[in-house]
Order: C-alpha cells, then structure tokens, then sequence
C-alpha cells in the first residue's frame, strides 16, 4: 500500500522509469525469473540425478539472471559446456537429457521457439522443416556423451560431460550420415567440438530466429499472450499478430547486446504494457492489443504468504 500511494502522489514525470528499474534490481526479480528459466532448462532431480549438481546448476542460472548476463553469452555457455557437473555447472545441461535427438530438439524450441519434433518420422505438416533438417540439426549432438568421474579423483557421483571424436546421425529412411546444419542454415562443423558454430550461429545478431524467441518469450511473459502464440511454435503458418512490432523489438534487443533487463524495460514502458485490461471492440478484434488480466502463479502466492 505504501508503494502505491507513493507512486500515485509522485509528481515526477519519470516516476515510471524509476519504478521499473527499482523492480528490476529487486532480488524477487532473479528468484521470479530464475525459476521461469529453471522450467526451461529442466532444472530437476530425478532418480538418475542428485541433489547436488542441481543446485549448482540452479545457481549457474541465478548468477546468470542477477548480473543480467547476455542472453546470447549465457546460451553460448551453455550449449558448449563440458567437464565435471559439479566443476562446470552449465554441464547439468546436457545430464538432465542424454539422448540426442532429444537434446536437438530441446534446443530448437526453447532457444528458436521451433517445434521441430513431427520431422523425426516425415517432413513436418505445418511447417517448412524436413526429415533432412530435423537429423542434419540432430547431427550437432552426436558427440556429446557422459562417464562417471572416478578417474578424475573421488567427487561423490559427478557426471563428467564430454565430447567424443566420432558419432554421427543417421537419416532413418536412406542411411545417409548426416551433416551437421542449422535449421535454416549451411552445413557447418568443428574438428573438436560441433556444438560450438551451431552456438555462434545461434546467438548471432544476423540470426533473427534466437532474438524473435527471446522477444516473444517475454512478450509473452509480461503481457499473457504472445505476439505469436503458443510463445514457442514459431512456425511459417503462425505468424506474429503484430509482424512490426515484432520486428521492431528484435532489432532493439539485438542492437542492445541481447540485454534482457533492457527489452523488458521497453516492453513495460511502452504504451501496449499500460493499456487496460478490459475488452473493447477494437482490442477484441486484435487480441494481443491488450493487456491480460493474469493470476499470481502459486510460487508468487507462497512467497507473498511466507
């Protein structure tokens, strides 16, 4: 309440920016969107995982989110990891799923928003990927495998990840060993490690896929519905209710350095982020024009209890 009445009575014109850059050093802010990237990352215990590498990995990512670490810089990180969970805790990554196709396809719809799993068995329905691009991208993992740490001394159950000199994918239908290559892209390789150009070309600013993801995510975050929607089927037949816009955003978070604090700093300034959540004529015939009237998720909830 005190909050409120002081934001309502302020006569600064900038109280606005001033308010969101306070809520943006907040340290609920990292533990609200740690745990939203926790769900992405697959940041889980299981029966095969312990307790401890998660954490660590947990942690990884709440550094990540409260230095406000790039967004391409963290994902370069994490896609090129290797060595010891507990050492290298960005390794946890590839522990939570070994199998590679799996890990291929994890990685296009969390990081390009691709739903790329109906070209494993035939070229997809609904969009423009194929059989070729589904195992050509698979082919970037082929390597990545994992081994128990006894040999680098005794670390109580650490999984050490690795990269192995051969493995390959295979083309399901003709045999065909597959190149590694971007969805999108050119085959590229490294004679050491393949995940790190499909890294680069990822996170590149020239690559609109990663930045209209990112964009889109918290667009979707903030205002409940994406300017595509679901905020992870970025396919050719969904396109964004606001192509511009859409755009528009990509190029600013791109020219910022892939600074996140900075694109949801312009997303909640802008004049979309403050329209009212009541319905019109005009918002009902273009849904995303609106703010959405969102429940606290049960994590708020508790933590407002506690």
């Amino acid at each position: 309440v005190e909050e409120y009445n002081r934001f309502v009575t302020s006569q600064d014109p900038k109280k606005r920016d001033a308010l969101v850059d306070e809520l943006l050093g907040r340290k609920e802010f990292v533990e609200m969107w740690v745990m939203k990237w926790a769900e992405l990352l697959q940041i889980r215990t299981t029966n095969q995982i312990t307790y401890k590498p998660m954490l660590r990995y947990y942690n990884w990512v709440q550094d990540k989110i409260a230095t406000n670490t790039p967004t391409d810089q963290m994902v370069r990180e994490l896609l090129g990891s290797s060595g010891g969970t507990f050492q290298n805790a960005a390794t946890n990554y590839y522990q939570a799923e070994r199998d590679t196709l799996k890990v291929s396809e994890n990685v296009a719809q969390v990081f390009m928003g691709m739903r790329i799993q109906c070209a494993q068995c035939h070229n997809h329905p609904f969009d423009r990927w194929t059989m070729d691009d589904y195992y050509g991208f698979a082919a970037f993992f082929a390597r990545v495998g994992t081994k128990g740490s006894s040999e680098f001394g005794n670390f109580g159950g650490e999984t050490v990840v690795l990269v192995r000199s051969g493995g390959e994918v295979g083309h399901p239908k003709t045999g065909q060993i597959m190149k590694p290559t971007p969805l999108d892209g050119e085959p590229v390789d490294d004679p050491l490690d393949r995940r790190l150009p499909l890294a680069k070309w990822l996170t590149s600013p020239d690559n609109e896929l990663f930045a209209r993801n990112v964009v889109n995510r918290y667009v979707g975050y903030l205002l409940g519905r994406g300017l595509v929607e679901p905020i992870d089927d970025m396919r050719s037949t969904n396109p964004p209710t606001n192509v511009e816009l859409m755009q528009a955003l990509s190029r600013d978070f791109r020219s910022s350095g892939f600074n996140v604090k900075h694109l949801m700093k312009t997303i909640m300034n802008s004049r979309l982020y403050q329209l009212d959540s009541q319905p019109t004529p005009q918002t009902t015939a273009a849904r995303s024009y609106r703010m959405y009237t969102r429940y606290l998720t049960m994590e708020q909830c508790c933590h407002q209890l506690l």
